[in-house]
């Protein structure tokens, strides 16, 4: 099943699409999933870190892909536990906060790192800094839509990323 037919164009905002409807659908989830993991199969990840909200569901489907753990990177406010937090700007220019728990893993852990959607990198460079502010060593970021732009293209230098939505979509 080509999962990409499945996203729902017919309301855009911010030039986003709603990709919900894939996972509803199982056989295309799972082909979703096997495509956002490829480029790191026999690569050592020993978890998975989603951003809040649409993160959490690739993401988790990825981690149990790979089988390793997921760790969530909550919006802020959401965890009831000691925190570590960073500021920053989403794709519609708001200041937003997330938050990462406390020491979610020894240092050094190797972390792919997943979103739905990447336009600006805003989220994905917060989440990084959440990452590696925890010792954590990112191996890579995969999304569904991750745009090549000015905006994202710090994140293409350095790290390996890999979006499934083709650009002149």
């Amino acid at each position: 099943m080509d999962y990409l037919s499945l996203i729902d164009r017919s309301k855009l905002h911010y030039k986003r699409s709603d990709v919900t409807p894939i996972f509803a659908e199982p056989a295309a989830f799972a082909a979703l999933v096997d495509d956002l993991v490829a480029p790191w199969r026999g690569e050592k990840i020993e978890r998975v870190v989603g951003t809040d909200a649409l993160g959490f569901v690739v993401g988790t489907a990825m981690a149990l892909k790979l089988g390793v753990g997921f760790v969530p990177v909550r919006k802020g406010g959401k965890l009831p536990v000691k925190n570590e937090q960073v500021s920053f700007r989403d794709y519609s220019g708001a200041e937003k906060i997330f938050e990462l728990r406390a020491n979610p893993w020894p240092t050094g852990t190797r972390v792919l790192l997943t979103d739905e959607w990447i336009e600006t990198g805003g989220t994905a460079q917060a989440a990084v800094r959440l990452i590696e502010r925890a010792g954590g060593i990112v191996v890579g970021i995969a999304a569904i839509a991750f745009r090549k732009n000015e905006k994202t293209a710090p994140l293409w230098a350095k790290y390996r990323c890999h979006g499934v939505w083709p650009e002149q979509v």
